[in-house]
């Protein structure tokens, strides 16, 4: 690479980092962020539920690693990383638009393509972190006398692995949705709660359309008669495929969002 190119490649990075910046220290400090804080710990307050009772009853036991890779889990995978995912990527061009601030960003000596990444990276970031609590508190509550245990450990990083996996890949599809589509945050309801909650339980090569699929593929098989609501008609892709599908699926969607971005001449409302 010729040095004109190197330093052209350089401020782009440096661009990308002073937008990151900014939008992972201003991401904290919108209502928004505070609100999906609080939905975020709602699992928290279940594995509370789950276990004050049982220290205090003679039921029949359930072990807190079951309740934890199924209940919550379902509650991070179908629900909470969806909805993170859709307000906050859907919102990384269009609040550019709708705020009338788009003008004042290209004036500055940054790319369209550098304000899209460094707001998306901020944005995985910040839903990460609220991710990360909940699901940590939740494990520590629900395997307290076990927390000695390393193998739970395992399956824990595993589980915040694919949650941030499926953050990467729904961001960059609701990044990519919010460019070309006006009212991004309806088709993105209905890709979420109708595509992808439905779809995924085709038999055959039908969920494979999904990117639930990919992600559910990363969880094993859960072989407790008390819960498998995950697992549940999946025809899962080996782990390695699954993997490269769900990178592919992000940095196709992310491309082409910083390529409409980039050259789509947007229209500001009265």
């Amino acid at each position: 690479m010729d040095p004109k190119s190197m330093k052209g490649f350089s401020f782009f990075l440096h661009s990308i980092g002073r937008v990151f910046s900014f939008f992972f220290s201003y991401g904290w400090r919108i209502r928004r962020t505070k609100v999906f804080i609080l939905i975020g710990l709602l699992p928290v307050a279940m594995a509370a539920l789950i276990r004050i009772p049982q220290a205090f009853s003679q039921s029949e036991y359930i072990r807190g690693m079951t309740v934890f890779s199924n209940m919550i889990m379902v509650f991070y995978l179908q629900f909470l990383i969806l909805i993170l995912a859709l307000f906050f990527g859907s919102s990384i061009c269009s609040e550019e638009v709708e705020s009338k601030t788009l003008t004042y960003l290209t004036t500055r000596p940054v790319s369209k393509s550098a304000v899209v990444l460094g707001k998306y990276a901020a944005y995985i970031l910040l839903m990460g972190f609220i991710v990360t609590t909940g699901i940590i508190l939740a494990f520590i509550i629900l395997n307290f006398e076990n927390l000695l245990d390393l193998s739970l450990y395992k399956i824990l990083g595993r589980d915040i692995g694919v949650l941030l996996l499926g953050l990467i890949c729904y961001t960059a599809f609701f990044t990519f949705l919010g460019t070309v589509i006006k009212k991004s945050i309806l088709f993105g309801l209905v890709f979420a709660f109708g595509w992808e909650n439905v779809i995924q339980y085709f038999p055959g090569s039908t969920q494979k359309f999904t990117i639930v699929h990919y992600l559910k593929s990363l969880l094993p098989a859960s072989s407790s008669p008390h819960f498998s609501f995950l697992t549940f008609r999946l025809e899962s892709t080996a782990p390695g495929n699954s993997i490269f599908m769900l990178f592919l699926i992000a940095a196709g969607f992310l491309f082409l969002a910083c390529l409409v971005f980039t050259f789509k001449e947007y229209i500001y409302e009265d």
